[in-house]
């Protein structure tokens, strides 16, 4: 009996020396090795096989008598106390397929989302991560460590860390025009929670939900889940046409439309503006990236024009700073911050106290303004280099389309033949090559095939390359 003991003994790897015991005897029972009414060998035996002392044996054999698996005899020995039913090996007793809700269906519909943990050419929306000042971020982590201690451990305020917002209120008032109080920023852990905060508490099932077509997924599905009735809105080069009827809510990327880079020129601005007044409607204004414009000055924020208190505004830091540090932030009108701090308590309840008193120390001290700059001048070259060699390279084959900004550029597919896109992206990750396609931001509209191409998180060296591989898959298809 020692023998098979001693092998799922050895196989146990985690845990002390009597927790292994009685994992190990505790499979064995259910694993049908030891038998109801059993008996096991004594402790001084079990302990000379398994080359454990006597006590180990001895307290093994009296927590698994505690738990009902073992009975002991005075002056007989110790026994299997147990039977573990034998599952029926009946077809009907195979596990079943889980069944989902009509939501859940929906989201898994959308394959999920899932970034590379480093990004290879051409993945997009990924920053440069090896440019950050890690020894800056560090003294930071130990000084603001120091000055809260135990109080950064905590349970914080749902709308997030008040000095984080008031950094922010700060920087959004000079950088993008946003007009705030700090009571109006409320920290998220990301845009799309954002976005599913919003469709949760906006939108009923049935309700009309308007968006760019071309657009962000992410945000359709957030309204889809919710139940909406999604309608894309066609985007030309002065950003979102201007649309008749009524919504709940208008998504927008005004700043630098995903994925044509198109911006919101001001008569439209003021169109949707006077659109959401005149219908009760709502506008959410994502502004993703609208730290990194190269060829000219940013576009104020669509929130600075509101007048009506209509427009709530999302950003993130994912894209300014790295993805990991899991903080987004959203400027909501002020009758809209008690209610969505309340649900954002019953989703998740706040995000975490100490990267956002880093990141508000990193906002107060000029750090985020200086690692700003750096990073567009940065990326300005990337671009640039990207745009010469598909100019140079790769125009036979691809057309590229506005990028003024922005951590990606987006091509289109010259001929437009059915499947291509979904074809050649397949043959590039056979090399090695990410190619983020264009047509599945299309749900209802002819979709364009092509892709967006990331530059920011490459090198120059890594930037040709790609295009390398990119050029050779072209030419032999």
């Amino acid at each position: 009996m020692s023998s098979p003991l001693l092998q799922l003994f050895q196989h146990q790897a985690s845990g002390g020396v009597r927790e292994r015991l009685c994992a190990t005897l505790r499979l064995a029972i259910h694993r049908h090795h030891l038998h109801a009414g059993q008996q096991l060998p004594s402790s001084r035996q079990l302990a000379q096989d398994l080359r454990l002392s006597r006590v180990t044996v001895e307290a093994a054999y009296g927590q698994l008598e505690s738990e009902g698996y073992l009975r002991r005899e005075t002056g007989r020995g110790t026994f299997v106390a147990i039977t573990v039913p034998v599952s029926p090996q009946s077809p009907a007793s195979r596990p079943q397929p889980a069944r989902f809700s009509a939501r859940g269906q929906q989201v898994l519909a959308t394959g999920g989302c899932q970034d590379p943990p480093f990004p290879h050419a051409f993945a997009a929306g990924s920053p440069e991560l090896r440019a950050f000042p890690h020894d800056l971020w560090r003294r930071l982590t130990g000084n603001v460590q120091r000055t809260l201690g135990s109080a950064a451990m905590g349970y914080g305020d749902p709308c997030g860390y008040l000095p984080l917002r008031g950094a922010l209120a700060d920087y959004l008032s000079l950088a993008r025009g946003v007009v705030c109080q700090p009571e109006q920023v409320i920290i998220l852990t990301s845009s799309q929670q954002a976005l599913q905060l919003l469709a949760m508490m906006l939108v009923d099932p049935g309700d009309t939900v308007w968006m760019e077509e071309p657009g962000y997924p992410g945000a359709r599905n957030a309204f889809l889940a919710a139940g909406a009735q999604v309608r894309g809105i066609g985007v030309d080069a002065e950003g979102a046409l201007p649309a008749s009827g009524s919504a709940k809510l208008m998504y927008l990327t005004p700043s630098h439309h995903y994925p044509t880079g198109a911006t919101l020129s001001l008569p439209r601005r003021l169109a949707w503006l006077a659109w959401a007044q005149r219908h009760q409607s709502w506008l959410i204004e994502d502004d993703y990236d609208s730290e990194f414009h190269y060829d000219e000055r940013p576009v104020p924020a669509l929130q600075g024009l509101d007048r009506y208190q209509r427009v709530i505004t999302l950003g993130t830091f994912s894209k300014s700073l790295f993805p990991s540090l899991r903080l987004a932030w959203m400027v909501v009108p002020p009758a809209l911050i008690t209610p969505l701090g309340q649900a954002r308590s019953v989703l998740d309840g706040h995000s975490a106290l100490l990267p956002q008193a880093i990141t508000a120390a990193f906002l107060q001290q000029g750090h985020f303004a200086s690692h700003l700059r750096l990073m567009r001048q940065l990326y300005h070259s990337r671009r640039d280099l990207l745009r010469t060699q598909i100019t140079q390279r790769l125009s036979p084959w691809l057309t590229p389309m506005a990028s003024g900004g922005g951590l990606q550029v987006t091509v289109k597919l010259n001929q437009q033949e059915p499947q291509r896109e979904a074809r050649l992206t397949a043959l590039a990750a056979q090399r090695g090559l990410l190619l983020p396609r264009l047509s599945p931001l299309y749900a209802g509209s002819t979709p364009q095939q092509g892709w967006m191409l990331g530059f920011a998180a490459l090198t120059p060296e890594e930037i040709v390359t790609g295009c390398d591989k990119l050029r050779a898959l072209l030419q032999a298809d």
